[in-house]
């Protein structure tokens, strides 16, 4: 018997549909990017884009990733190859922790060229909370500002109520076995259980 080529490809969509069902995610991970920053560059008569941006998640609470990347870069540069400059400047994405006051900064120097910068990449402490970013170079720009979320650890699970003697001796008579040892032989239900010998 042949299957149908639209009945076997529904039936591989139904699968490939569960499957993603099935696969847990950390659907609370987060990606904030902020404004880009514009700016010159030194090392030639460059200028561009940096962006930046900041990385959440459940699984490091109390935390962020920032990263910064130079998009490609304009201008003319010193050298054999003057239309194909490398020029950096010096980013910082300095933040702030609004609900506990803690400060921080990522400082690096980008270098860029006409394909851009490798991605910089760091982890900040800053504690759960909300946190505003603030976003220079060392050369002429103009402030940029953001901000996001950060989630702290998880509750933690309640602890069992104290139990004194007392108490726990009653628990233990109540969930005592009435019956013989051994669980092989049958229980008589004839006789009470007070006088079944222990």
């Amino acid at each position: 018997m042949r299957i149908p080529k639209t009945a076997s490809a529904t039936a591989l969509g139904a699968l490939g549909a569960l499957v993603t069902l099935a696969v847990p995610g950390s659907a609370s991970a987060q990606t904030v990017e902020f404004p880009q920053i514009q700016t010159l560059f030194y090392g030639g008569a460059c200028w561009g884009n940096i962006r930046t941006w900041a990385d959440t998640s459940p699984d490091y609470p109390g935390r962020a990733v920032l990263n910064i990347q130079s998009l490609p870069v304009q201008g003319v540069g010193p050298g054999d190859y003057p239309l194909a400059p490398l020029c950096e400047v010096d980013t910082t994405v300095s933040w702030r922790n609004i609900g506990t006051g803690a400060t921080g900064d990522y400082r690096v120097t980008v270098v860029s060229g006409i394909y851009g910068s490798i991605l910089y990449s760091l982890y900040q402490d800053t504690g759960p909370g909300h946190i505003e970013v603030t976003v220079t170079t060392n050369n002429a720009a103009t402030p940029v500002h953001g901000s996001f979320d950060v989630v702290g650890p998880p509750p933690e699970a309640p602890k069992p109520a104290p139990v004194d003697e007392k108490t726990a001796d009653r628990t233990a008579e109540r969930t005592a076995p009435v019956g013989p040892a051994d669980p092989s032989m049958p229980v008589d239900t004839d006789t009470p259980a007070e006088n079944i010998p222990a």
